[in-house]
């Protein structure tokens, strides 16, 4: 940050005290609320962490200090405000990749166009013409994605040179069906959260968290054990048996979020 725009001693203080007006109006929407999924609980939730965020920025950039509060991500979705009785749904999904193995994937896509001399490929790219689509990745992506359908991407992904990355689906909610090609040419701007019936998340920060719950139960396990004669040995064998892999679909799913 240049000194010019360095904040103020004072910017720190009205920032401290609009924590403390969030804290007041959150405590208040607490007591008054309504309900499990009252809005006004979740609004003066949002209110209080993003104040509390915008002053632990700025007591650190000031005096470099720290507050001593996690100001937790805002990875919830809001109370459910459509319909009771949906009539109509949108099904929303977004899945990550890397191109990891670029050499497979331009193997794959020229061997899709040898195949199908009538793949279509992206305009526009060097390698619009199909007897040259396995020599650029733009054109090789557009092949694959137009070939096999985004399930079938999901499942073989290894095949293509891809990795997974995270991925989300979103069931929503709608009061009647949309015509045709009403959304097409900006289909995500109605992702309304509000409207969400359901959500699966996949997310190797989900992996993660599960190893290091694994790994507490472990020690526990291990400060269970007794010095004695009466522990067994486990067959090396077993273990290997038993132990779990990791799905085509990138891993387990986060429970639906209301």
């Amino acid at each position: 940050m240049s000194d010019a725009a360095q904040p103020s001693a004072a910017e720190v203080r009205a920032a401290a005290e609009a924590v403390k007006a969030a804290l007041d109006r959150h405590l208040d929407a607490v007591e008054r609320r309504s309900g499990e999924d009252d809005p006004a609980v979740y609004a003066a939730f949002n209110d209080l962490a993003a104040t509390a965020e915008a002053y632990d920025e700025l007591l650190y950039d000031v005096y470099d200090e720290v507050t001593p509060f996690e100001i937790p991500g805002d990875d919830t979705l809001p109370a459910y405000a459509g319909p009771e009785e949906p009539s109509a749904l949108s099904v929303m999904i977004r899945r990550d990749y890397a191109v990891v193995e670029p050499q497979r994937l331009l193997a794959q896509a020229q061997r899709v166009a040898d195949l199908d001399p009538d793949v279509d490929t992206p305009p526009g790219t060097a390698a619009a013409a199909v007897g040259n689509v396995g020599g650029s990745v733009h054109a090789a992506l557009g092949v694959i994605f137009g070939e096999y359908e985004p399930d079938e991407i999901a499942s073989r992904h290894k095949e293509f040179g891809l990795e997974e990355g995270d991925s989300t689906l979103w069931v929503t909610a709608a009061e009647d069906p949309a015509e045709p090609g009403e959304w097409l040419a900006a289909p995500f701007e109605q992702a309304d959260p509000q409207r969400v019936i359901c959500r699966f998340d996949v997310s190797a920060v989900f992996d993660e968290e599960q190893d290091l719950d694994d790994g507490d139960d472990d020690a526990d396990d291990v400060d269970d054990v007794d010095d004695g004669d009466d522990v067994l040995d486990v067959d090396a064998d077993d273990d290997a048996d038993g132990a779990p892999e990791r799905g085509g679909g990138g891993g387990p799913a986060s429970s639906p979020k209301r």
